[in-house]
C-alpha cells in the first residue's frame, strides 16, 4: 500500500484479450482483504486494477486515473461511497464514469439511495467474486456503446429540448443538462419513440442489457432522477407514467 492509502497494479496475465487489458477498474474498499481478493480475481482476468482504502485516496484516484468503472464500498473512512458517487456524477469529465456499489447493507432503502445517485449496480456482502464479475462485465458491456455513442450525428428535439447525439448532451436554450450514461440513454430511447407507452421490462432490457441482474424498480429511479434534472415548474412535466406499464414522453 502506498503512503497515500492507495495501491496501483496493472494486469499481467499471460493471454489477456486486448480489451480487457484496455480497461482500468478502482476498487474503493477499506477492507484490503477483500480488496486484494477482488483485485487479484479481476488482474487474473486481464484488467488493469488499482485500489484505495479510504474515500478521499479513492475519489482523488478517480479523478487522476479516469477508470472505466469504480467498485465502491459503501462505508468508507474519510469520505463515504454516498459522497464519492455523487460527486463523480456530478462532475462533467467524470460523470459517465461506470459505479458498481458494494456495502453490507442488505436494506432496499439503500438499494434506492444507490441507484438514485447514479450506480449503475449495486451489490451486498457477501458475494461471490465470478458474480462481481459477470456484473463488471454487463455493466461495461451496456457502457461501452453509450460512451460511444457520440459518432452518431444528428439532433433530436422534443419540444425545446434538444438531444445532441454528437456531443452527447441535452440542452434546453443555452442551458446544458448533465447526465448520466443511463439517464441519456432513456431520454433518447423515450425521444426516439415519442408517444408510444415503453414498458420498465423493455427499458431495462434496452438499457441495462438482458443480463442485468437488477429490477424493474431500477428504471423507476433512474427516470426520477432524470426528471429532477429536466422537469421544472416553467417547463412542466415531460415524461409521462403510464401506471403499470411504463414511460412515454408527452
Amino acid at each position: 500500500m502506498n503512503s497515500d492509502g492507495t495501491g496501483k497494479g496493472n494486469a499481467v496475465a499471460a493471454g489477456q484479450t486486448k480489451s480487457a487489458s484496455n480497461t482500468k477498474i478502482l476498487i474503493i474498499e477499506d477492507d484490503q482483504n477483500i480488496s486484494e481478493l477482488i483485485r487479484y480475481n479481476l488482474e487474473a482476468t486481464g484488467y488493469s486494477v488499482l485500489t484505495a482504502y479510504d474515500g478521499e485516496a479513492g475519489f482523488k484516484l478517480v479523478g487522476e486515473e479516469k477508470p472505466d468503472l469504480v467498485v465502491l464500498d459503501l462505508m468508507l473512512p474519510k469520505m463515504d461511497g454516498i459522497e464519492i458517487c455523487t460527486k463523480i456524477r456530478r462532475t462533467e469529465e467524470l460523470s459517465h464514469t461506470a459505479v458498481i456499489m458494494v456495502t453490507a447493507r442488505a436494506s432496499e432503502t439503500d438499494r434506492i439511495v444507490g441507484l438514485e445517485i447514479g450506480a449503475d449496480d449495486y451489490m451486498t456482502k457477501p458475494f461471490s467474486v465470478r458474480e462481481l464479475e459477470a456484473r463488471i462485465r454487463t455493466v461495461l458491456r451496456r457502457a461501452k456503446p453509450l460512451q460511444e455513442e457520440a459518432i452518431h450525428t444528428g439532433v433530436i428535439k422534443v419540444e425545446d429540448i434538444e438531444i445532441d447525439l454528437d456531443k452527447h448532451e441535452v440542452r434546453r436554450g443555452s442551458k446544458i443538462y448533465t447526465l448520466t450514461l443511463k439517464e441519456f440513454s432513456l431520454l433518447k430511447m423515450l425521444a426516439e419513440n415519442r408517444g408510444k407507452v415503453l414498458t420498465r421490462n423493455l427499458l431495462l432490457d434496452e438499457i441495462w442489457g438482458y443480463d442485468y441482474f437488477g429490477e424493474t424498480r431500477t428504471v423507476d429511479v433512474h427516470i426520477r432522477h432524470l426528471r429532477s434534472k429536466i422537469e421544472d415548474e416553467q417547463y412542466g412535466n415531460l415524461i409521462e407514467t403510464v401506471r403499470g406499464v411504463g414511460y412515454k414522453l408527452k
